[in-house]
């Protein structure tokens, strides 16, 4: 890391991916035929050979706690329609056609990246000047597909990051199947698609005000079979609403699964290539109460789509395609609390700028306004935020990314106004770090990047991306980087 200024400390470890951590996906072959014919080679066997299959399966995890009996009965289930009989099966030849259908995916193989750090909900049993924190991580594996990941640790009182070791095996996020969705920001989202025409009318004037997944299939069906002429329009807008549907739901953990075991694996058909540099933020509400929030951006392997996830617990999560004209792009930032009673977001509208965002809706963002431009050599070519603000009695600082010649990244710093973010108090003029020669090679080079920092006892902390492939920290004291944003 190479730094401008003296006090910032860079730390002597790096978070490097293990391709050794894995987690077992359903193994479902898009050949329906073919899943027949694999059920029923199984099913021919006879009861002696399919314990022989699950006692050798099983020594490949006895040394671990991994319950994957579970983990085959439940992707049995996913076939089940697809078998050739009815027959009544043994609980043991049902676990091995999961086996069969299940497949080991390493999910932090390729690079851990594009940190995000917030305080953990637990902070009993700790000493003085100690923090207990969560960091998410961006994890790609097989297939450059973007996971989010985690890691737990504490910062002591002198800053140093002590961080959980992670278990070998990771567990997937159960879907909830019947997630319910509100109809007023349905409706929204299908008047930014365009697809605000009579059949979806009709439809949301069937449906509550809260609504099930299976409430709207029923509904959708119901109005497609009792049209007697079926227009192109039509059938897209049924295709349309099942797909914003399965691109909103809710996932849930169980308790017993450790943070570092948590892996949300995109599902959705938005994010279906990926969920990339989620921005965690923990948000105070009107009442005191707290919510962890996170924009990310979901990826389909041809568009993106800004979303958002909310969680109180880190074991329910909801994940929310966001609405309005201003949700485009990458790189949205939520501030951690309302400013003037409404909800405040940085953004990207253009690739080049930081804007500013106001709403009275966490879903809906329809106005941005531009507020920092490039100005500096090191961010000639694009300007962005590193995670949400952090409030400061000086203001809001902002961690920036700059991006300057042959696509060379550095990271930055803007104080805000606390109660006009739309004004700049201070902007550093020369990067707070960039990578050096060390850091340049990697899977993407010269990117250098964050998604979010933390404060402990006076000191910044911040988790750092480097060349998309591994995980530095730096860490440095909070006034002296408000003393220079305030001078400059």
């Amino acid at each position: 890391m190479k730094k401008t200024r003296e006090y910032i400390t860079q730390k002597s470890f790096f978070l490097c991916p293990d391709p050794s951590r894995i987690l077992f996906k359903p193994f479902i072959p898009p050949n329906e035929g073919r899943i027949t014919r694999i059920a029923a080679r199984i099913l021919t066997l006879s009861e002696k050979t399919v314990q022989t299959e699950l006692n050798s399966i099983g020594k490949e995890f006895l040394d671990s706690k991994l319950n994957v009996e579970k983990i085959f009965l439940d992707n049995f289930k996913k076939v089940k329609p697809y078998l050739p009989t009815d027959a009544s099966l043994s609980i043991r030849k049902k676990t091995l056609i999961g086996a069969y259908f299940t497949h080991e995916y390493s999910f932090e193989s390729t690079a851990v990246f594009n940190p995000s750090i917030v305080p953990h909900l637990d902070q009993t049993n700790l000493q003085n000047g100690q923090l207990r924190f969560i960091m998410s991580l961006r994890s790609v594996g097989e297939g450059h597909i973007s996971t989010i990941s985690f890691r737990t640790g504490i910062l002591d009182e002198e800053n140093t990051i002590t961080i959980d070791p992670p278990k070998k095996f990771a567990y997937l996020a159960e879907q909830i199947p019947n997630a319910t969705y509100d109809k007023l920001l349905f409706s929204h989202k299908l008047y930014d698609l365009g697809l605000d025409n009579k059949f979806a009318t009709s439809c949301l004037n069937k449906l509550p005000d809260s609504f099930t997944f299976n409430n709207l299939i029923r509904v959708l069906k119901d109005i497609l079979y009792a049209t007697a002429r079926i227009t192109h329009t039509d059938r897209l807008t049924y295709d349309k609403m099942i797909w914003l549907a399965k691109s909103n739901y809710e996932t849930r953990f169980s308790p017993d699964v450790s943070l570092s075991e948590r892996v949300i694996f995109p599902v959705s058909p938005t994010e279906i290539n990926g969920i990339e540099d989620a921005r965690f933020v923990l948000f105070t509400e009107d009442d005191g109460t707290k919510i962890y929030y996170a924009t990310y951006t979901a990826y389909d392997g041809r568009a993106i789509m800004p979303e958002i996830l909310e969680t109180r617990d880190f074991l329910c999560f909801k994940m929310i395609t966001l609405n309005g004209q201003a949700a485009v792009n990458k790189g949205m930032a939520l501030f951690p609390r309302k400013i003037q009673g409404q909800y405040v977001m940085l953004s990207r509208q253009d690739n080049e700028n930081i804007s500013l965002m106001y709403s009275n809706n966490i879903h809906f963002w329809d106005e941005a306004s531009t507020i920092i431009k490039p100005a500096y050599p090191w961010e000639f070519v694009q300007l962005g935020n590193c995670g949400a603000p952090i409030e400061t009695d000086a203001g809001w600082l902002v961690l920036t990314h700059g991006v300057g010649s042959v696509r060379k990244y550095s990271i930055g710093a803007v104080l805000l106004d606390k109660e006009d973010p739309s004004t700049i108090i201070g902007r550093l003029a020369d990067p707070l770090f960039m990578p050096d020669e060390s850091e340049r090679s990697g899977y993407v080079p010269n990117v250098f990047y964050t998604c979010g920092s933390i404060i402990n006892n006076g000191h910044l902390i911040i988790p750092y991306g480097i060349t998309d492939s591994k995980i530095g920290f730096a860490t440095l004291p909070l006034h002296k980087l408000l003393d220079d944003l305030q001078n400059n």
